[in-house]
């Protein structure tokens, strides 16, 4: 299913929103409750799954939506559509005070794109987004955000939203070495793992963590300089938050046995 070709406008600085404008008849998909506002003759419905199998069995779709559930995110996801007779528009705002970008799938090795669980903002009908596991036991182990990703495929624009300021990294057959949380999204050729952050004294006493996330290869890598995590132990610095570094030893097997 080729996706439909949307036009949007990115408002705001610090807390942004975009706001989709939509022909008649074409149709943006988002994450349950991200919706701001929409004009007269934008319809919506919540349905189970992308939408980007039209003649998806109701096993396929209950694959699909559970496999959502794994990632934290809602069973459902909501359709916008325009019903009216001219171009309408709608708005989604992030959840938190950060960037968001667009990405256009279609410029994308193997038009895919993998990112963070809860980056995902919204896109245009024809997007199927699945998930991804981290093969690695260590990133399963102590990764944190980063075991379960989301996998974004189409030649449609895609919408991701990032805490703080993001930056993209291009990659020419090098490696860098990110923290956990701060990875918003990477290119398929590009791989991922989770690395010791080096000595016994600079993983207990650096500040830095006890793992970072390693990516290598040539392609893009999208960084955000806020994640949410960090965000609420900022904000928070004596809360049930307040472990140093969310891939940490702690960190990670907190949240295992926690949830």
């Amino acid at each position: 299913m080729r996706s439909h070709e949307i036009d949007y406008k990115i408002i705001g600085e610090d807390i942004q929103l975009v706001e989709v404008e939509l022909d008649p008849n074409e149709t943006v998909i988002a994450e349950a409750g991200t919706m701001c506002y929409m004009e007269e003759g934008i319809v919506f419905e919540t349905k189970m799954g992308d939408g980007s199998s039209a003649d998806n069995s109701i096993i396929g779709k209950l694959f699909q939506a559970g496999s959502r559930l794994l990632t934290g995110e809602s069973l459902f996801m909501t359709h916008f559509t325009n019903r009216g007779y001219g171009k309408r528009k709608v708005a989604f705002a992030a959840p938190h005070p950060g960037t968001i970008i667009p990405i256009d799938l279609s410029t994308l090795p193997g038009n895919t794109l993998i990112a963070q669980k809860d980056s995902f903002l919204c896109a245009a009908l024809g997007t199927q987004i699945s998930i991804t596991f981290n093969q690695k036991i260590g990133a399963g182990l102590f990764g944190g955000e980063g075991f379960i990703l989301e996998k974004l495929q189409g030649d449609g624009l895609a919408f991701v939203h990032a805490g703080g300021t993001i930056i993209e990294k291009r990659l020419n057959n090098e490696t860098l070495r990110i923290d956990t949380g701060c990875i918003v999204a990477f290119e398929q050729t590009l791989s991922y793992d989770i690395q010791k952050a080096g000595n016994l004294k600079s993983m207990v006493f650096g500040g830095e963590g006890i793992f970072l996330a390693t990516v290598r290869g040539t392609g893009r890598v999208w960084i955000q300089s806020m994640p949410l995590s960090k965000l609420i132990r900022t904000l928070s610095p004596y809360g049930g938050n307040a472990n140093k570094e969310s891939g940490s030893v702690i960190g990670g097997l907190g949240n295992i046995f926690g949830d």
